[in-house]
């Protein structure tokens, strides 16, 4: 089943095109990795497909939810870490979970459940009371991570979330959603512009200048373009745009 389905979206500032005619899908259960250079159109189409901007053309569907005539049912279904940290810094990691599950209507006993779930999963519960603010990077990040979690959404929306962050924190990051991916069976559309956050297994698409230059599976594209390898790949998609 799509988890999310683009047909056609087209973005404008002003003048300045900065998605053109962008279609694919996020199938459920899969790890679809958004991948350009920085300029490329990342932000701007997470903007569209959770609602920050309205797309000047084009179609977003989640789940089968039109987000153009239903946001509300299609919204419900995503949790989003956006690529500039969210979080209240002076409030606990804790704090800004329970503020999150209030907004999406959470039971006070589930929310509890939910958030001990949720940062022991991503190692961060023993830091659960301590404001956001003494928090390293990769920490907050995580707790993002278990915050977007915690209404239980089918699809995980992560822009640029590895950004600013060490290669080990990177690495454990990207792990953990991986992890979420295979066993529970949940959609991730992740950006970025690291090539070596790409493995052969995940859907792979590359966006150059707002449009999109390549869709499938990441273990081909070198093949396709006849080229040896995914760097060699990605050098061709968007050089040659």
């Amino acid at each position: 089943m799509k988890a999310l389905s683009l047909e056609g979206l087209g973005h404008s500032f002003g003048q300045r095109r900065v998605l053109d005619a962008v279609s694919f899908s996020v199938a459920e259960g899969r790890m679809c990795i958004l991948l350009g250079r920085n300029g490329a159109g990342k932000t701007t189409l997470f903007s569209l497909v959770t609602g920050l901007y309205h797309a000047r053309s084009g179609q977003i569907d989640v789940f089968g939810h039109s987000m153009r005539a239903d946001p509300a049912a299609a919204l419900a279904q995503m949790g989003v870490v956006f690529q500039q940290q969210t979080l209240d810094l002076d409030l606990t990691a804790a704090e800004n979970l329970r503020y999150h599950g209030a907004l999406h209507g959470l039971a006070a006993g589930i929310c509890e459940t939910r958030l001990r779930e949720e940062l022991e999963r991503l190692e961060v519960l023993d830091r659960g009371d301590e404001p956001v603010r003494s928090l390293s990077s990769g920490q907050r990040r995580r707790v993002e991570i278990a915050r977007a979690l915690m209404h239980r959404p089918r699809i995980l929306l992560l822009d640029e979330p590895t950004t600013g962050l060490d290669v080990p924190g990177r690495r454990a990051i990207e792990q953990h959603v991986r992890a979420l991916c295979r066993k529970r069976g949940i959609a991730v559309l992740w950006a970025t512009h690291f090539l070596e956050e790409v493995s052969a297994d995940d859907d792979l698409v590359v966006l150059h200048k707002g449009r999109l230059r390549w869709a499938g599976g990441a273990g081909r594209v070198a093949a396709d373009l006849a080229v040896a390898s995914m760097a060699d790949a990605f050098d061709v998609l968007t050089e040659a745009a």
